[in-house]
């Protein structure tokens, strides 16, 4: 199968998740400048850029696709928007390349957009038959099939165990190399076949069997627990004092790490006693907004905290998307 050239990619049609919580919490201002980490489809940055006519928007993403799609739904903004391809590990130089300082605000909507997982050519889902690819990057980095050749059986089922938290791990790690011994791994439907001989066909909790092996495929693969660390590191000094970090997550290990830099309390000021959810109406309009956390914190100023904001326990988030 051959990739869509980026030059003119697939419709990339994406249901923003959690808009008005997010840009709330960001209150955009005239001068602001704010940093979309997740560029995708540009459905947050458009809607920061319409909340305030003088704010303006850094857009970041690592899939070309994205961005090509992004500067045509945002092209009437003009210069109030920046568009830059790189990593969340990238962000900190390549903001200061261009002489940007520290922003008024920061975003990430974490995970796999709804155009990567429905686009076949990506191999990202098992619903749909392609190539066994996964990168968000098509042009960078090893592919799932690349990463299913290189590890051990025994690295391949840590890798399972550990990112997809599943517990079957050995098992399936088995099957899989069985299958691409004898040939038959070449395909999405190929690797969900290789899983189903591991665990069986039976969905447990509402989830397919194939959902935690992929999912930690593609975290292995765009090394997204990885990036995640490093923004969260970077974002200290990607934010100036006063400004706000807001990350959606869609898994219990993203909301972990996010949780967990929240916790500085020297750092961060947080602004909910626990991750905001999608409400019924958005669940039912998009049902993947239903795996959705929100956090959000506003970058450390001695002049300005509130100490009582502290006391109390952030509610565990335990959500898997299923692809």
């Amino acid at each position: 199968m051959t990739m869509p050239a980026f030059d003119e990619p697939p419709e990339f049609h994406h249901l923003t998740v959690l808009l008005r919580e997010t840009v709330g919490y960001l209150a955009p201002t005239e001068g602001g400048i704010y940093l979309d980490l997740t560029l995708g489809a540009g459905g947050h940055t458009e809607a920061i850029l319409e909340a305030h006519a003088g704010a303006k928007v850094i857009g970041i993403d690592r899939d070309p696709s994205a961005i090509v799609a992004a500067r045509r739904r945002l092209e009437r903004f003009g210069s109030r928007v920046t568009f830059i391809q790189a990593k969340f590990s990238d962000a900190e130089s390549e903001l200061r390349a261009r002489g940007i300082g520290p922003v008024d605000g920061l975003l990430a909507d974490l995970g796999v957009s709804s155009p990567q997982l429905d686009t076949a050519e990506r191999g990202m889902s098992f619903r749909r038959e392609g190539p066994l690819d996964m990168r968000m990057d098509p042009t960078d980095g090893e592919t799932a099939a690349d990463l299913l050749v290189r590890l051990t059986q025994d690295e391949l089922a840590d890798v399972i165990y550990h990112l997809g938290e599943e517990r079957r791990s050995r098992r399936v790690a088995r099957c899989i190399k069985q299958a691409l011994d004898a040939g038959e791994l070449e395909s999405t439907f190929d690797l969900r076949r290789a899983i189903v001989r591991a665990v069986g066909p039976r969905r447990v909790g509402g989830i397919d069997p194939a959902t935690r092996t992929f999912q930690a495929l593609r975290l292995a693969v765009n090394r997204e627990l990885e990036e995640l660390t490093e923004l969260l590191r970077a974002s200290k000094n990607l934010i100036r004092p006063g400004g706000v970090a807001a990350i959606i997550s869609f898994h219990s290990l993203e909301d972990r790490l996010v949780k967990r830099a929240f916790l500085e309390r020297s750092v961060w000021q947080r602004l909910s006693k626990r991750p905001v959810v999608a409400g019924l109406e958005e669940q039912a309009e998009n049902p993947r907004s239903r795996s959705a956390k929100l956090r959000a914190a506003v970058r450390f100023d001695d002049s300005a905290v509130d100490e009582s904001v502290f006391d109390f326990d952030v509610e565990e988030s335990d959500s898997e998307v299923e692809v």
